[in-house]
């Protein structure tokens, strides 16, 4: 049962991580066509300009989980890498219990508040051209903290699943490069 839901997680994390990598050909795309327009043809367009640090953020936040469920993730390697499976997942439960959750489903809590306002007051762009209902780019901040919650609940059962010898240590198969 922890096997499946640890797998369900899972997928839910990769399919996240092929959305960013479909989020980063758009922004290629984007730019592309901002440079084309802006230095071939003269003609500037904020809301293509404001696009793209729409499609990189979210781009990044989405990344986040997926990074998590392959261990690409920053981790201080001091104490972890010489350790045992089983000890590296002793410490993968304390840092996802301890660090990871509280944070993540803290920043997740409040930004809901935070893209509320900006719904309820139709947030948009200052600029002239620029894009409208910015509730939906900030919607994603809460959206990716609630994901990387997701994704550490994932890395927990790993870590579960290492301590009861179902599986070795590395959750990287399945790896997208």
């Amino acid at each position: 049962m922890l096997l499946k839901l640890e797998n369900l997680i899972n997928r839910f994390s990769d399919l996240l991580g092929v959305i960013a990598a479909v989020l980063l050909i758009l922004l290629l795309l984007n730019v592309f066509y901002d440079v084309i327009m802006r230095y071939m043809f003269n003609d500037v367009s904020i809301g293509m300009q404001e696009l793209e640090w729409h499609l990189y953020s979210t781009m990044f936040l989405l990344g986040v989980s997926y990074s998590l469920r392959h261990n690409g993730h920053v981790r201080v390697d001091l104490f972890y890498e010489r350790r045992s499976p089983k000890t590296r997942a002793w410490i993968d439960i304390f840092g996802v219990l301890v660090l990871l959750l509280p944070f993540t489903l803290l920043v997740g809590y409040y930004g809901i508040g935070f893209t509320q306002e900006a719904y309820e007051l139709n947030e948009q762009s200052g600029d002239p051209g620029g894009l409208p209902y910015r509730w939906v780019i900030k919607s994603m901040i809460p959206f990716a903290f609630f994901s990387v919650a997701v994704s550490g609940l994932g890395m927990l059962l790993h870590a579960v699943n290492v301590i009861r010898g179902i599986h070795e240590d590395e959750p990287t198969e399945n790896f997208i490069p």
